[in-house]
């Protein structure tokens, strides 16, 4: 028996496939015409600003590379002129250094301005004139703009010049905040604030200064080594261990006991 042929597609199904493949592509033709209207609608609208923007960032960027580069460069030549000022003043060319470093005391930065005015005032207190010394400090120590550490130094500075000439209570009152235990410069203000109480007749104060500044490690021995002598004078004993005195052999000091009783 012979088998029946299929039979082939109909006409009018042909018709809507080829009627759904066209919709289809018009509906892409339509989104993508939509697409391209709001894209050149939002270049319209928003174009210029982004563009803007974007020039600006690029331009901002630029400048500070420029700028970081340009300060780069500027701190390395104030760093050369300032340790050439003081290649010059460890060389006795005291002029000769005051003049390198001028310019840096002007523009320098914050970074040596500072130390440089300080560096001015020191050769200015070589040069035996003492008076424009203890105004350069007193210059940099009233300066706000200047960072605390550099000031603290600049009073210990201006007042060491001029602590002959001062009232002691003076003294006392600008150094005091600093002649406490744990200040970096408690040695150095401790001191000069004893030696006041001391010209106050108030060696009740002066005394335990003395010795907790000798007591304290972390003051130059240069230092605790003169206020031990100080104490002394004034009968507190700050020596902890006799084979400890600063600045004194173990040998000298088991045998300063013995020299003093006789």
């Amino acid at each position: 028996m012979a088998l029946r042929p299929s039979a082939p597609d109909s006409t009018p199904s042909k018709f809507a496939v080829q009627q759904g493949a066209q919709q289809d592509v018009f509906l892409r033709e339509v989104d993508d015409a939509l697409r391209e209207d709001q894209l050149a609608t939002a270049l319209r609208n928003y174009g210029k600003p982004v563009g803007a923007a974007i020039v600006a960032g690029l331009l901002a960027l630029a400048g500070f590379l420029w700028w970081q580069n340009h300060r780069d460069s500027v701190a390395g030549t104030h760093g050369e002129q300032f340790t050439q000022g003081l290649d010059q003043v460890e060389a006795g060319r005291l002029e000769t250094a005051g003049k390198t470093l001028e310019p840096l005391a002007k523009d320098g930065g914050e970074s040596y301005a500072a130390a440089t005015r300080m560096m001015q005032a020191a050769i200015a207190l070589e040069q035996k004139k003492p008076d424009v010394a203890a105004k350069g400090f007193a210059a940099v120590a009233a300066d706000g703009s200047v960072p605390q550490p550099y000031r603290d130094l600049a009073t210990i500075r201006e007042i060491a010049t001029r602590f002959d000439q001062l009232p002691p209570d003076q003294v006392i009152a600008r150094l005091k905040p600093m002649a406490q235990p744990g200040n970096p410069w408690f040695g150095s203000a401790g001191e000069m604030v004893g030696v006041a109480y001391m010209k106050q007749g108030r060696n009740d104060l002066a005394g335990p200064l003395f010795g907790s500044i000798v007591k304290d490690k972390g003051v130059p021995e240069s230092i605790r080594r003169r206020v031990q002598q100080l104490a002394g004078l004034l009968g507190v004993d700050s020596i902890e261990d006799p084979n400890k005195v600063v600045g004194v052999a173990p040998a000298a000091a088991a045998a300063a006991p013995a020299a003093g009783g006789q």
